[in-house]
């Protein structure tokens, strides 16, 4: 038996292909990334200059953010490019019936 939770989050149609959209999940602000069909999360905060991550540039399975130009990899968050150091927090994601869950490990 699992003791993973999961929270409805979105609906699958909430996050355009190719492109990253900002959700709150339980208080939490999570970004959530459509790419080649397959979805993401992360938190939706660069470690490195605190802006939102769903105003940057996605591009294939990096998001950039909007204010140094850090990237992070979304399907694990991982830091790859200067100036971040530091990765995001990535979320465990499932899709049943056209709804987009999320696990926020609590």
């Amino acid at each position: 038996m699992s003791d993973t939770e999961w929270i409805d989050a979105a609906s699958v149609d909430d996050v355009p292909a190719d492109d990253v959209v900002g959700l709150e999940v339980s208080g939490l602000d999570i970004a959530f990334y459509k790419v080649e069909g397959a979805i993401y999360a992360t938190d939706n905060y660069c470690t490195h200059g605190h802006a939102r991550l769903c105003d940057g540039f996605l591009e294939g399975h990096e998001i950039e953010c909007p204010l140094h130009q850090g990237r992070f990899d979304v399907r694990t968050g991982a830091a790859t490019c200067a100036p971040v150091t530091e990765g995001v927090r990535s979320y465990p994601v499932k899709i049943e019936a056209g709804r987009v869950f999320v696990s926020l490990g609590f």
